[in-house]
């Protein structure tokens, strides 16, 4: 379980290893965009995607809500189709928008990262826990949240407490994934934004004014997803209750599995930070170390998940539109090993759900390491 301190502690980086390896690959990527005379936003694909996911979640929505749709199994099948919608706006849409990668208009960046509002979640705390805490802090133990779950029935890093029932979370962490934005729509996100006031991650932003701006957006939300399907559609309240499980259950698993098949695998490291608060390596080195690409031929299957198979390049320049990722990954990899340093990948999808499975089992084996952390 996450013991994040109160008040947040920053950490430190070195600023004297690997800066040869950094300043040369940006001087690269730079290059690359100037010579092929490419912005690094949104090309005219990527913006052809982003009508597709928004169609792919809104149009089973309204099919059902005019009654196009009425056959009770076709409802749970449009409503599944929402979930896909929903991993595929937070993916393809959101994840860019919030990184500022979308467009380099901020407007329309600020617009469309608060979609994310509209699917059930929040964006300010999305922002701090992805952008700040995930990204500037990858891997590490109780500063990146992604790695430090709030339920203790699941470890994933070596640093962790181990607890016996950790041996099976290989079997039962994929129901747990599937709960991830079941989650956004009850309490995370509450208990996110006075977790991150507490911390002082919210303090340069009007703490009232996004305390509204979350409940407003849960009202829209419950709104159109439970109040007016139970007013208008021809079935049980409780079947409208099950529609939206169903639908955060295939959006969460897919949107967990996405992001945590590139961090918790057996080649990534789990670096811990010295009594000075200080990790010894290089940022970017850092990245490189705790982050793993996979499936870099699925074409199909990179389109769909905005890119997220290759999250090294997503680590290293977060800024830059996952519709170049591809292109970017050859100069990565190239520099990467002209500089001696790991560059992880997996050859398909899954095979690195495989080597998620084998460091869910290495995590939760009742080794001597193990053992050693549940005495602490």
């Amino acid at each position: 379980m996450s013991a994040t301190p109160k008040q947040f502690k920053y950490l430190r980086y070195s600023n004297t290893i690997g800066k040869d390896f950094e300043s040369t690959l940006k001087k690269r990527v730079r290059s690359y965009f100037k010579e092929n005379n490419k912005s690094k936003y949104a090309n005219t694909n990527m913006k052809l995607k982003t009508v597709f996911m928004l169609l792919l979640y809104f149009t089973p929505y309204l099919m059902v809500m005019t009654h196009v749709i009425t056959t009770p199994w076709l409802i749970a099948l449009a409503w599944g189709i929402t979930g896909l919608g929903m991993a595929g706006i937070g993916m393809c849409i959101i994840h860019d928008a919030n990184h500022s990668a979308y467009s380099k208009n901020t407007t329309v960046n600020y617009l469309l990262g608060r979609v994310v509002n509209m699917v059930g979640a929040y964006a300010p705390t999305w922002k701090i826990q992805h952008n700040v805490l995930h990204h500037t802090y990858t891997n590490i133990q109780n500063f990146d949240e992604d790695v430090s779950p709030a339920v203790s029935v699941l470890r994933f890093t070596p640093n962790d407490t181990y607890r016996p029932i950790h041996r099976f979370q290989f079997i039962y962490a994929w129901f747990f994934y599937s709960l991830m934005t079941v989650m956004w729509i009850t309490t995370k996100d509450v208990a996110q934004l006075f977790r991150y006031k507490k911390m002082g991650l919210t303090k340069d932003q009007n703490f009232k004014h996004l305390f509204m701006e979350l409940l407003i957006s849960k009202a829209v939300y419950y709104t159109y997803m439970v109040i007016l399907p139970i007013l208008f559609l021809d079935i049980p309240w409780w079947s409208v209750i099950l529609l939206l499980i169903l639908k955060h259950l295939i959006a969460g698993f897919t949107l967990a599995v996405i992001f945590i098949l590139a961090h918790v695998v057996p080649d990534t490291a789990f670096p811990a930070p010295n009594k000075d608060l200080k990790i010894e390596n290089n940022w970017a080195i850092h990245q490189l170390e705790t982050t793993s690409n996979f499936a870099p031929k699925s074409r199909l299957f990179s389109w769909f998940i905005g890119g997220l198979n290759y999250q090294i390049e997503h680590h290293l320049f977060p800024n830059i539109c996952h519709v170049h990722y591809k292109s970017l990954s050859v100069i990565v990899k190239q520099t990467a090993k002209e500089f001696g340093l790991p560059y992880y990948c997996e050859d398909t999808f899954f095979t690195a759900i495989r080597s998620h499975k084998r460091m869910l089992q290495k995590l939760g084996a009742p080794s001597v390491e193990n053992l050693a952390m549940a005495a602490r």
